[in-house]
């Protein structure tokens, strides 16, 4: 007969899952960015904002438990950097979207 082991939520198991977690999103910020491109239909250069990811360090070598309070911080400011950035992305295209309709219904 096989023996199965089913880990709870406080084992290391799940630990350590949260852990790569928070360094795959801990050595980014998420930064808002403007594209622009020509509109031939209302003859308006129309703008759009989308999320950029940048690298801003990677982690490699730790072993000790500052290690682990390291990665969270790193996935805390990941994580509020990507609702903030966001955030100002949507209220951007919303900004965005109204110009280029009011500059379309003026031609």
């Amino acid at each position: 007969m096989m023996k199965r082991e089913f880990h709870s939520p406080g084992r290391p198991t799940s630990r350590l899952a949260a852990a790569l977690l928070a360094a795959s999103l801990g050595a980014c910020v998420f930064l808002p960015e403007t594209t622009t491109r020509y509109d031939p239909d209302c003859g308006v250069t129309q703008r759009h904002m989308t999320l950029k990811a940048y690298q801003i360090a990677a982690f490699g070598g730790c072993r000790n438990e500052g290690c682990a309070e390291l990665l969270v911080i790193a996935g805390a400011v990941s994580a509020t950097s990507l609702v903030i950035s966001g955030s100002i992305a949507v209220v951007g295209d919303a900004v965005y979207w109204l110009e280029r309709r009011g500059r379309c219904l003026m031609k």
